[in-house]
């Protein structure tokens, strides 16, 4: 997906950035402001400061690192703050590298997407743009990690911020096979329904949580599930582990649709 330059009055996304760095910070968001795409609203360096620009205009995405000045891992703290407050702010998260326990803490923490340093500001611009569309960013091993994390925990129970449930019980086993990777045609095989009663499921689904498709299904299931829908520990600082596929993995960018 190219990003074309349009006039900044008609179309450009509001940005909010947010580094531990206050250098690093002013020249991201140097570097955006060039980019007719773009219009930053903010440059902060703690979850005080992005508060107090989102008070002043709420940005369309927030670009916000792992860590603040307010501690190591702040960023984490930050994304479910602003998942909370902020709901129509759509977030990235910066990461050194596609720790997978610290991917999967940042789409539990409501992220929309991943991006990575290493990566060009080409991809970052492109990013951006993605999120800002309703997409989610990440790679194919960085989604793996979400779905090995949503295979370890039994049952899937999807619930609201006071702990009610929002899908019914067949509702709740259909996100499940989805959560597993199974086509349409297995769920409908695995639960001894047609293909069309599980699309009809998925439209249903997608309607009651107010979503679009398939890999957000996941991702919302992730950050929603009972237990940890609210309230849960910023991840641990661990060493970064080396991602082998990182390099050859597809960024998934994809129109979410029901199959």
């Amino acid at each position: 997906m190219s990003v074309h330059a349009v006039p900044q009055s008609e179309k450009a996304i509001s940005v909010l950035v947010a580094d531990e760095n206050r250098m690093a910070c002013q020249l991201l968001t140097s570097s955006l402001q060039r980019n007719n795409n773009f219009r930053v609203v903010g440059c902060a360096t703690s979850m005080s400061e992005v508060m107090g620009f989102l008070h002043q205009e709420e940005a369309q995405v927030a670009v916000i690192s792992a860590n603040l000045q307010d501690g190591p891992m702040s960023g984490f703290q930050l994304l479910r703050e602003l998942r909370a407050s902020h709901p129509r702010t759509r977030t990235i998260l910066l990461l050194d590298s596609s720790d997978r326990d610290l991917v999967v803490d940042a789409f539990r923490g409501g992220a929309r997407g991943i991006f990575c340093r290493s990566q060009s500001f080409k991809m970052l611009c492109k990013c951006i743009v993605c999120v800002h569309q309703g997409q989610i960013w990440a790679n194919n091993g960085e989604l793996q990690f979400v779905l090995e994390a949503l295979g370890q925990v039994a049952p899937l129970h999807i619930v609201n911020a006071k702990g009610k449930s929002l899908l019914s019980k067949r509702e709740e086993q259909v996100v499940s096979c989805v959560a597993e990777g199974l086509t349409n045609r297995e769920i409908a095989k695995q639960l001894n329904l047609s293909e069309h009663t599980v699309k009809n499921y998925l439209f249903r689904i997608f309607d009651k949580l107010g979503i679009s498709g398939r890999v957000e299904l996941v991702l919302y299931a992730l950050s929603h599930r009972e237990g940890e829908a609210e309230n849960s520990p910023p991840p641990a600082s661990q060493p970064a582990r080396k991602n082998p596929s990182r390099e050859h993995a597809e960024e998934v960018r994809g129109t979410l649709v029901v199959e």
